[in-house]
């Protein structure tokens, strides 16, 4: 990518007149052509500096059925320091960062009191999300569980805020992926939420026809391009989203909690049940 001021030097073109064009780009979901009368050269100089990132694995063991595994997952990077500005991550995603973390205490003491979940959880905190999904492709491509005994992959990131269509009403949740691969997980996701949770379930992500294709953008893309049935839960995105002001004081707790719990009874059913989901492509 370049930069608006690079690219007001190249077409010629005042810079607000080409965020314009990029904001509008972004809005159809595609790029227009532009036709340039210069020939153009570019001499470039690039610097490479090799930093390693690590993904941050927990596990409670199963019992009866602990060969198969449900991944619960966050990424846990942001976009951390340019400059002298701070990229906080509050909502993107420590948020789902945290959500994890709490899940991951409460089944370890439903285990410590003798009532651990059949099926293994890993709960998988992953790197490197913001620049290209790389810390669940690293371990979808070198996974410590064998991913034919993988039955689904249970995705967080940004779940401590709204977007302006649900800024009155925080009990919902955006769910993507549910059904691309198993409508087995649909349903019991979707049952779940009627027994426990009462959220409002919004779909429109999951289109396949939705420009901003957020199927795409987040880890559990890394396990359902391996075959494993996948579902990502997304709040969507908001002013702060990649701004140094997603700051804490701006989660909203209550809903944090609330889709939190949700994640847990589903994940919960996901481990415990009789028969691991099937796979069975819809889309």
């Amino acid at each position: 990518y370049i930069s608006s001021a690079m690219a007001r030097d190249i077409i010629g073109k005042k810079e607000n007149k080409i965020k314009k064009w990029r904001d509008k780009n972004r809005k159809k979901g595609k790029t227009c052509d532009i036709k340039l009368k210069p020939e153009l050269y570019i001499d470039m100089k690039k610097d490479i500096s090799v930093i390693k990132g690590y993904n941050v694995l927990g596990f409670v063991e199963g019992t009866d059925k602990k060969d198969e595994v449900v991944i619960v997952s966050a990424h846990f990077d942001h976009l951390g320091k340019r400059g002298n500005d701070i990229y906080n991550g509050a909502d993107d995603n420590a948020s789902g960062t945290c959500t994890v973390l709490e899940m991951a205490e409460a089944m370890a003491r439903a285990k410590s009191e003798g009532h651990g979940p059949r099926r293994s959880i890993l709960f998988l905190l992953v790197t490197g999300e913001e620049k290209g999904l790389l810390g669940s492709r690293y371990y979808s491509e070198n996974p410590i569980f064998d991913l034919k005994n993988t039955v689904a992959n249970v995705n967080v990131d940004m779940v401590g805020r709204t977007d302006k269509k649900y800024e009155n009403n925080p009990h919902y949740i955006y769910v993507i992926g549910s059904d691309r691969l198993s409508s087995d997980l649909h349903q019991a996701n979707e049952d779940i939420n009627q027994k426990y949770s009462q959220l409002t379930l919004d779909y429109r992500y999951n289109d396949a026809n939705d420009p901003n294709r957020y199927y795409f953008r987040s880890d559990h893309y890394n396990f359902a391009k391996k075959g494993i049935p996948a579902i990502f839960f997304f709040s969507g995105t908001h002013k702060d989203y990649h701004r140094t002001s997603d700051t804490a004081e701006k989660i909203l707790y209550d809903k944090m909690e609330r889709v939190g719990r949700h994640i847990f009874h589903l994940t919960w059913d996901l481990a415990n049940s009789e028969e691991r989901i099937k796979l069975d492509s819809r889309k």
